[in-house]
C-alpha cells in the first residue's frame, strides 16, 4: 500500500511538472524584449566585455605600480676558477688562488618603480577609453537584440492573424456549403456545385493545418530569439499591430549608438597613435635591491661559521634611464600606419552617417506608404465582404454561379491577408524608424 502511495505521489509530481512546463503566458513585446536582454547569450557576452574592460584597466594600472620580486639562486661549483697571482712574500714566485667556494647561494629582494614612462601613462588613458567602448558596444548589442526580437515578434503576430483570416474564410465557406446543400436537397442546385463547394472547404481545412504549423514555427523562432525554453507556451495580446510611433521631422543622427561606437573606435585609434609616438620618449625607473649571499664548502642553508660557511647581506639602489636614439625608423612607420587607420575610420564614420540618414528617410517613406495601403486595404476588405454577401444572395436566386461565390470568397481572403501584410510592413517600418532615431529602447517601456 505504501509503495502504491509513493508511486502515485511521484506520478502526480511528474504530471504537475509537465503542466507547469506547458503553462502558457501572454507575452507583450516589452516582455519579450526584457526576457531577451536578461537571457540571450549576446547580451550576457556584452556584459562580460564590460567586466573585461575593468580587468584591462587594472592590468595597465599595474604597470605604474611598484613591483617586488624575490630571486633565489643556489649553485654548486665542482671546479672553481683559479688565478695566478704574484707572491708578495717572494716576488720571484707566483701563487695559485681559487675564486669562490664550492657552494654559493644568492637570495635577493628587488623593488622596481616606474618614475616616468609615457607609454604606461598613455596606455592607462587608452584602457579607460576601451572600457567606455565596451559600454557603448553593449548598448549597441542590446539594440540589435531588440530589433531582432521585435521583427520575430511581429512575424508571430502576422502568422496568427493569417490563421484567423483563414478561420474566418473557413467559416464563410462552411456557410456556403450549407446553403448549397440546402438548395441541392430542395432540388434547386446541382450536385456538382455541392461537391465543388465541399472540395473548396477541404482545401481550406488543409491550408489551416499548414498555417498552424507556421504559427508554431514562428513562435519557436521567437522563443529562440529571446532565449526562452521551447516547452514554454506563449500567446500574443490583441492590438499588437496598432500604430504606436509619433513621426518627427528630423532625427539626431549623432545620438545613434552606431555613431557613438565609431567615434569611440576613432578615439581608440588616436590613443594608439599617441602610444606609438611614445617610443621616442625616454623612460626612468627606480631599482632597489637587498639580499643575502652565502658561500662555503658545504650547502649554505643549514651550515654556519663552524663549517666555514659565511653569510653576508648586500644592498643597492639604482636609477635606470633609457633614452631611445635611433630604431631604424620603426616608430615612424608605426605612426604612419596608425594615421592611415584613423583616416579609414573617419571614412567609415562619414559613410555610416550617410547610411543612417538614408535609413531614416526610407523609414518615414515606408511608414507613410504603409499607412495609405492599410486604409485602402481596410476599405477593400469591407467591399469584399459586401460582394461576398451579395454574390451568395444572388446564387440563391439563380443570378450568380458557384464560380462567382468561390471567386468572391477568394477575393475576401486575399483582401484580409493583404491588410495583415500591410500592418506587418507598417510595424517593421516603425522598428526601422525607432532605430534610425536611436529610440529602439522605447520598445522596452
Amino acid at each position: 500500500m505504501k509503495n502504491r502511495l509513493k508511486l502515485a505521489s511521484v506520478l502526480m509530481l511528474f504530471f504537475q511538472g509537465m503542466l507547469w512546463s506547458q503553462e502558457t503566458r501572454t507575452l507583450t513585446l516589452q516582455d519579450a524584449v526584457g526576457y531577451a536582454l536578461e537571457n540571450k547569450a549576446d547580451a550576457e557576452k556584452a556584459r562580460l566585455n564590460i567586466q573585461k574592460g575593468d580587468a584591462q584597466i587594472a592590468e595597465v594600472r599595474a604597470n605604474a605600480l611598484p613591483k617586488i620580486t624575490v630571486v633565489s639562486n643556489t649553485s654548486y661549483n665542482p671546479l672553481t676558477q683559479k688565478v695566478i697571482l704574484p707572491n708578495f712574500l717572494n716576488p720571484t714566485q707566483t701563487m695559485e688562488v681559487s675564486l669562490g667556494q664550492k657552494w654559493q647561494s644568492s637570495n635577493m629582494v628587488q623593488l622596481q618603480q616606474v618614475l616616468f614612462n609615457q607609454s604606461v601613462f598613455m596606455g592607462l588613458k587608452a584602457a579607460k577609453s576601451t572600457k567606455e567602448f565596451y559600454l557603448v558596444n553593449a548598448q549597441l548589442t542590446e539594440e540589435q537584440i531588440i530589433e531582432k526580437v521585435a521583427d520575430a515578434y511581429y512575424q508571430v503576430y502576422q502568422a496568427e492573424q493569417m490563421l484567423r483570416n483563414l478561420e474566418d474564410n473557413l467559416e464563410i465557406t462552411q456557410k456556403t456549403v450549407n446553403v448549397i446543400k440546402g438548395l441541392y436537397d430542395a432540388g434547386l442546385a446541382k450536385k456538382l456545385d455541392y461537391d465543388r463547394s465541399v472540395v473548396a472547404l477541404n482545401n481550406i481545412t488543409a491550408s489551416k493545418q499548414q498555417l498552424l504549423n507556421t504559427v508554431e514555427l514562428s513562435k519557436n523562432a521567437l522563443k529562440f530569439m529571446i532565449g526562452m525554453p521551447m516547452d514554454k507556451g506563449i500567446d500574443l495580446p490583441e492590438g499588437t499591430f496598432e500604430p504606436s510611433v509619433l513621426l518627427s521631422e528630423q532625427a539626431d543622427i549623432s545620438e545613434r549608438t552606431e555613431m557613438k561606437v565609431l567615434n569611440k573606435q576613432l578615439e581608440l585609434l588616436k590613443w594608439k597613435k599617441k602610444a606609438s609616438i611614445t617610443d621616442h620618449y625616454p623612460s626612468v625607473a627606480l631599482v632597489a635591491n637587498y639580499g643575502w649571499l652565502g658561500q662555503g664548502p658545504k650547502f649554505p642553508f643549514w651550515h654556519g661559521k663552524k663549517d666555514k660557511v659565511y653569510w653576508s647581506d648586500m644592498a643597492s639602489i639604482g636609477l635606470g634611464i633609457n633614452i631611445p636614439i635611433f630604431n631604424g625608423f620603426s616608430t615612424k612607420s608605426k605612426v604612419q600606419q596608425d594615421e592611415i587607420e584613423i583616416e579609414k575610420a573617419k571614412a567609415d564614420l562619414k559613410e555610416t552617417k550617410l547610411g543612417l540618414d538614408m535609413a531614416y528617410k526610407n523609414a518615414l517613406t515606408q511608414i507613410e506608404n504603409s499607412r495609405i495601403t492599410i486604409e485602402n486595404q481596410e476599405n477593400n476588405v469591407k467591399l469584399a465582404e459586401k460582394v461576398m454577401s451579395d454574390t451568395r444572395s444572388n446564387y440563391q436566386y439563380g443570378l450568380a454561379t458557384l464560380n462567382d461565390i468561390l471567386d468572391a470568397e477568394r477575393d475576401l481572403a486575399d483582401a484580409k491577408n493583404n491588410l495583415t501584410k500591410s500592418k506587418l510592413d507598417y510595424k517593421l517600418a516603425e522598428i526601422q524608424l525607432l532605430k534610425s532615431e536611436g529610440k529602439l529602447r522605447n520598445l522596452t517601456k
